[in-house]
């Protein structure tokens, strides 16, 4: 079985040759034990980085990093995006560019927070017939209480939205020839392959792992990243809140109607009622504020179609070593 790493890489200069040199010594002891291929290899993806990560790449396969490297021959190839495409699409890219260079690939983020040891249980699960394969974090102990819970309420959400996704599962996989080919054939421009791989429908296995430290350098997902990703994710995958938009529609339809009865009821049949300031304000901006919000919802939503109607490229690779 030819195995692939692919590893997105924007400004990792700090952590770039520990990874290489980490991967290169798992992926050496799978081939010695006859788990992989000899010609199974790494694939980073250089996601338009403004640091020395590109030049780092290009040196890999020049210099050895360390004894293990010359006693290794396990090939490393690297790809340079035009520009910074976010995350999701260096992944892709990664993906597509290794589809027909193995029979499976592994994705895995720079920093190896995710648990490489667990790669042999990957293998087996391939080998044994499932061909989307998710690592799923065992807890959220190392994590602070606000991430913790905010990771809770996201993946929460995103199942009360209709969004089918699994738990503590990020982008650490393995896929099939078949599942990357399968997964290609999704056009879409507003990426969330946490979203797109269960709608793959091939038989899924899990590999249970704990969370790392960080290496070194800094996370690349602050929370404004995280926010970002997690409406994406819903405005991509469920039109749950354009149907909350109209069931709004129709209850303050409902209660204009009521409470237009109830001014006309109390025109014809008291005196002397004076209407204050505070009931005149107090619904004209509640309303107000909720067309505003309903706007704001199907104007994302329209934004979505009009980038999505354009078809534009995803990403452009400027250069592979």
């Amino acid at each position: 079985m030819k195995l692939c790493i692919v590893i997105p890489a924007y400004n990792e200069e700090a952590v770039l040759k520990h990874t290489h040199q980490e991967l290169s010594k798992v992926l050496t002891r799978l081939v010695a034990q006859g788990k992989v291929s000899p010609n199974s290899f790494l694939c980073f993806v250089d996601d338009g980085s403004k640091d020395r990560t590109w030049e780092i790449l290009c040196s890999l396969g020049k210099d050895s990093v360390g004894i293990e490297s010359k006693q290794c021959s396990i090939a490393t190839k690297a790809l340079k995006l035009s520009s910074n495409c976010g995350h999701q699409n260096a992944l892709l890219a990664g993906l597509e560019y290794v589809a027909d260079k193995c029979d499976c690939a592994i994705s895995i983020d720079c920093d190896l927070q995710d648990d490489i040891s667990v790669f042999d249980e990957f293998v087996a699960k391939a080998k044994a017939g499932a061909e989307v394969i998710l690592g799923v974090r065992k807890s959220r102990q190392k994590d602070s209480l606000f991430k913790k819970h905010t990771a809770i309420g996201f993946y929460r959400l995103m199942e009360i939205m209709g969004v089918k996704i699994t738990y503590n599962h990020a982008d650490y996989r393995l896929l099939s020839n078949r599942a990357i080919q399968a997964l290609l054939r999704f056009s879409e421009v507003n990426l969330f392959l946490r979203g797109i791989v269960p709608l793959l429908g091939f038989k899924t296995a899990i590999v249970e792992y704990d969370r790392l430290e960080r290496f070194a350098g800094e996370s690349k997902y602050p929370l404004t990243k995280m926010l970002s990703f997690a409406w994406n994710g819903i405005t991509s995958f469920s039109v749950v809140p354009l149907r909350l938009v109209s069931v709004l529609g129709i209850v303050f339809f409902v209660l204009s109607i009521a409470l237009g009865c109830y001014a006309l009821f109390v025109k014809l049949f008291t005196d002397g009622v004076v209407y204050g300031w505070a009931s005149t304000i107090i619904p004209l901006c509640f309303f107000s504020g909720i067309q505003l919000l309903s706007l704001g919802i199907i104007g994302e939503y329209v934004g979505k179609i009009y980038a999505e109607s354009k078809r534009r490229p995803r990403y452009f690779i400027e250069e592979v070593v």
